[in-house]
């Protein structure tokens, strides 16, 4: 973890893979945001039964937010766990981590959306980020967090899991003005759960 003993700002201090990945997010918010989001409108992804589904949504959505505290929450769990993981998985396997979870979030969350017969539109690296806090806990199971709205540290192996099953419950509740993607998250999370176990398997190394 030497790269965080070098000069600089903090920017310049994170891991490269995670450098690019914030800082596209914050010039796409602001570009987005500044041209009416003429961005949004394109770059979204759509459920498939509104016809305006296309391929390259499943990756385009995850640099959108609907506005200044759905980014900030985003890229605050990916400055703190992303930084983390790519120094200790290394920047490919990050990479991989961080892009394939949100292609999951994507996947289950456009099934739900097909299942309900809902025309919607998602947004946001909630998913992908999903995948990284499952990941941290899966490698740091004993590390202390502490969340805003409960400040008593908590083991990562209980919180993490926790959040899961809450986002299950709100999903399948389904209450009315709810407009988060809950299956995405869940979906994120199946599979960095899965790609740190086929990693642990496989004896990369990653500890």
């Amino acid at each position: 973890m030497n790269g965080f003993n070098r000069g600089g700002g903090i920017l310049t201090a994170l891991p490269p893979v995670t450098r690019v990945i914030l800082l596209l997010n914050i010039v796409i918010f602001l570009v987005d945001l500044f041209t009416g989001h003429i961005i949004l409108k394109f770059l979204a992804l759509y459920s498939i039964n509104t016809g305006a589904f296309q391929p390259y949504q499943i990756i385009s959505h995850m640099f959108l937010h609907g506005g200044f505290g759905h980014i900030f929450f985003n890229m605050f769990a990916l400055f703190m766990f992303g930084r983390v993981l790519e120094s200790v998985l290394g920047g490919k396997k990050f990479f991989l981590l961080y892009f394939l979870s949100g292609i999951g979030a994507a996947a289950l969350q456009l099934f739900i959306y097909y299942l309900q017969d809902a025309p919607a539109i998602m947004i946001g690296a909630s998913g992908a980020v999903f995948g990284i806090l499952i990941a941290f806990a899966m490698m740091f199971p004993n590390v202390e967090l502490m969340i805003i709205f409960l400040p008593i540290p908590i083991k990562a192996k209980y919180l993490i899991p926790i959040y899961a099953v809450l986002e299950l419950f709100f999903g399948i509740a389904n209450f009315s003005g709810d407009n988060i993607a809950h299956f995405a998250h869940l979906g994120g999370a199946v599979v960095g759960f899965i790609l740190i176990k086929i990693w642990k398997r496989n004896q990369f190394n990653i500890y």
